[in-house]
């Protein structure tokens, strides 16, 4: 009898969970389309007066102040996104991080004019930034707040999906051009067509994002006339002091061990185990394909035995796996390699898929987008922008992985300790959080 209704709801969360996934896709396209670009001609284009490893130093330099900026999104979207509702606010971070991202790909190099090329880069760098931290919160509640309690873990895990997807991507953009064309003309002109190609994804993403409704917790709150909170981050602080410790802690490793394995990794695949830059691309393009299937499931296994379990195995697991990851990255061998990608984004899907439901069940409905945002992106500045950097100065310092590897394992035992120490939230209605 009541079968239509239900089926009506059905879809409507289908049509919700795909704007969020594609829309979520093409954002982090574009952000990772940086990070490659960063590890494979940013070094060469930007700052070509140094040593390849010192180049690519700096590069990833500028590729972390992109984090620096997400916190400050996270705040400014989220102060509006609680106030005037997710939907719109989502609809600007896709614009904004179009245009910088198609920018980027027009920009002049060090050779054209000088210092002011990676002044530009860095300048849209921080707008990609600035966009990403306002995107991921209102992705993730934009599914959360949609879905029932009983599957949230599984609906919310999408939108985290469109990370690997983007990821893919720009990854597999970049594979077809760098192994079609040559190493001069790929370093000419062919690293500029993905970041031109946002334009048309910016598109798509709009059109899909526009016919989506309002999130019904949100529009449960304007229909009971209470009043949208002044300020909300300063009310997060005040009053969810620790939620954001554990969001943060939740974080940390995860955040770290994703961008050691998605970007450092490509430097160290090319440079210490002299994979060619194909190689380490189609490695990193076969992982991410298996890191998009794995989170939705592993986001379904939260529903079903709670997130704390589900996100601490992946937290040890991967503090155990980081020494024999690096023995296989450089072994040399390509199956090695891919093996060792694999193996490592399952791990870390098992902390990423459970994370967008395990945040958002921490904060009420009325400061839920600033909440959410900033414990996700504060983490970000320590952890994912320092990441690749801290990796890099950590192997040229020691010469060897194990100070990677240890540096890895330590954040990851972080993140599987403040899953434990978490209450579980698993089946938790959102409107039920006071």
């Amino acid at each position: 009898m009541n079968q239509p209704g239900r089926s009506e709801d059905e879809a409507t969360l289908r049509r919700v969970v795909a704007a969020s996934l594609i829309g979520t896709t093409i954002e982090w396209y574009d952000f990772f389309l940086y990070g490659s670009a960063a590890a494979l001609v940013f070094n060469k284009l930007f700052f070509p007066d140094y040593d390849p490893l010192t180049g690519t130093l700096l590069a990833f330099a500028t590729y972390a102040l992109g984090f620096v900026a997400r916190p400050v999104g996270g705040i400014v979207f989220g102060h509006f996104g609680d106030r005037i509702g997710r939907k719109r606010l989502l609809m600007l971070s896709l614009v904004l991080m179009g245009v910088a991202t198609m920018l980027i790909g027009c920009l002049p190099t060090y050779r054209q004019i000088g210092t002011w090329a990676p002044i530009a880069l860095i300048a849209l760098r921080l707008v990609q930034g600035f966009a990403v931290g306002g995107e991921w919160g209102g992705a993730v509640l934009l599914a959360a707040e949609h879905g029932d309690a009983k599957r949230r873990g599984f609906w919310a895990s999408w939108p985290q999906a469109g990370v690997p997807a983007g990821s893919l991507l720009a990854a597999g953009v970049l594979a077809l051009l760098a192994g079609r064309l040559s190493d001069s003309g790929f370093l000419a002109w062919g690293w500029r067509v993905p970041f031109l190609l946002s334009a048309v994804l910016v598109a798509i993403g709009w059109w899909i994002r526009s016919a989506v409704a309002e999130t019904p917790s949100f529009q449960r709150l304007v229909e009971a006339s209470a009043p949208p909170a002044r300020m909300p981050a300063l009310e997060v602080f005040r009053e969810r002091p620790r939620a954001l410790l554990t969001g943060a802690g939740l974080r940390l490793g995860e955040n770290i061990s994703y961008y050691v394995i998605t970007v450092f990794s490509i430097t160290y695949m090319t440079e210490v185990a002299h994979l060619a830059k194909a190689q380490a691309l189609d490695a990193i393009l076969i992982g991410a394909a298996v890191h998009l299937v794995a989170i939705p499931l592993l986001g379904r296994l939260s529903d079903r035995v709670g997130r704390r379990g589900v996100y601490a195995a992946g937290g040890l697991g991967m503090a155990a796996f980081a020494f024999l990851f690096f023995r296989m990255l450089g072994s040399g061998e390509m199956g090695q390699a891919v093996a060792a990608i694999v193996i490592a984004l399952v791990l870390h899907g098992a902390m990423y898929a459970p994370q967008a439901a395990f945040i958002a069940e921490l904060f009420p409905t009325r400061i839920r987008y600033s909440g959410a945002s900033i414990a996700y992106q504060l983490t970000s500045i320590v952890a994912g922008s320092l990441a690749p950097i801290i990796a890099l100065a950590l192997y040229q310092h020691g010469k060897s992985s194990i100070p990677v590897a240890i540096y890895v394992a330590a954040a990851c035992l972080v993140s599987a300790t403040a899953a434990l120490l978490a209450r579980e939230t698993r089946g938790i209605r959102l409107d039920d959080i006071a």
